[in-house]
């Protein structure tokens, strides 16, 4: 997919109130640790997470979507009918149907003739969604339009604690299964497309490219045990071996990525990831061969916070003068399935803004 008339007009985040250290994590798991005879400090000492975000406990998906949507409007400035699609892009939603695309459409106040829908696709669905409404401007469809996403990760945490802990036939090998779960943070971001003629910055979307490795689908999967629906929300991950089927799967797509959009490794000046741990993060940009300090880490503090982990690391790298004006920027997403999304931009400016929710 090239793109010639897109931009990127705002990109903004709201950031949860609520900071669970990876210690407390495992002070709730002192059960368990004491029976495996587990090391205090092993959670972040395997992923670099030291703490993440969280909701206030019962917090929907839409209620704080909502909430991002306004604020891209508000900071992105176009009028309201410019907006031709709304695409709500994370993991979690309201409900099965309807979409949650509909609460959001109405809270954010936006043009009955607005097309709405979800997408979801594990961690790329923010970035899936971007391509969608690139495509809807670039064909002259709509003339701008809005992806947002929230991910509320303390449900999954805090089923797998409880799970852990009456789990009486766990052991230490089993436990590596649930460790991906304890590293789930919380976050909401949104990205405003538009066409160039009513872009003010004029930073483009070049183009994005797709690849998939379906056969590591069961590496990482998640959702209600149907078996046992009170159980509630439990995720299984093999954690060693997506690390490495991930980035794989990105190392093969690199070459093909500056091909289709005619840039030279050396010359992407900065890159933002997908980031789900520390390793995973050096291991990635280690096998693309791109310094460190090209990249913007966030997941240290953010923890992994799926669809919307890239989107908020390029808006926290964006208010934080991370990049410059005239600088190329790669969007290396992963999630699982596995799926791999590379976008590149061209940046001119964008209108940023994060936010702590109160």
């Amino acid at each position: 997919m090239q793109f010639q008339h897109v931009c990127l007009e705002a990109a903004v985040a709201v950031l949860p109130p609520h900071v669970v250290s990876s210690s407390d994590i495992e002070a709730q798991l002192a059960p368990v640790y004491e029976r495996l005879r587990l090391p205090a400090g092993r959670l972040e000492l395997m992923t670099g997470i030291q703490e993440r975000r969280f909701y206030a406990p019962g917090t929907k998906p839409g209620q704080i979507s909502s909430q991002t949507a306004k604020l891209a409007v508000e900071t992105a400035g176009l009028p309201i009918e410019a907006y031709g699609a709304l695409i709500h892009g994370s993991v979690c939603r309201d409900q099965m149907e309807p979409a949650t695309a509909n609460i959001v459409h109405l809270n954010a106040g936006l043009s009955s003739n607005c097309l709405l829908f979800d997408v979801s696709n594990a961690c790329l669905g923010l970035l899936n969604g971007m391509s969608l409404l690139a495509g809807m401007i670039e064909l002259g469809q709509i003339q701008a339009g809005i992806i947002v996403g929230t991910e509320v990760g303390r449900p999954l945490v805090e089923s797998t604690i409880q799970s852990l802990i009456a789990d009486e036939t766990l052991t230490r090998q089993s436990i590596k299964y649930d460790i991906a779960s304890l590293t789930i943070g919380s976050g909401s971001a949104a990205f405003v497309l538009c066409h160039e003629k009513i872009s003010r910055h004029k930073t483009k979307l070049v183009g994005a490219i797709s690849t998939c490795d379906t056969a590591s689908h069961s590496l990482c999967a998640g959702g209600h045990d149907q078996a046992a629906p009170s159980a509630g929300l439990r995720m299984s991950t093999d954690s060693e071996a997506l690390l490495h089927a991930g980035v794989n799967l990105a190392k093969s797509q690199w070459p093909t990525f500056l091909d289709h959009l005619r840039w030279e490794a050396e010359k992407v000046d900065k890159v933002i990831t997908h980031q789900v741990g520390k390793a995973h993060r050096k291991l990635l940009l280690q096998s693309l061969d791109v310094p460190e300090s090209k990249d913007y880490p966030v997941v240290e503090y953010m923890g992994n916070t799926g669809a919307v982990a890239l989107p908020t690391a390029l808006v926290l790298a964006l208010e934080n003068g991370h990049v410059a004006t005239g600088e190329k920027i790669a969007l290396l997403g992963i999630g699982s399935g596995l799926n791999c999304m590379m976008a590149g931009l061209t940046y001119q400016g964008v209108n940023v803004k994060s936010q702590v929710m109160k």
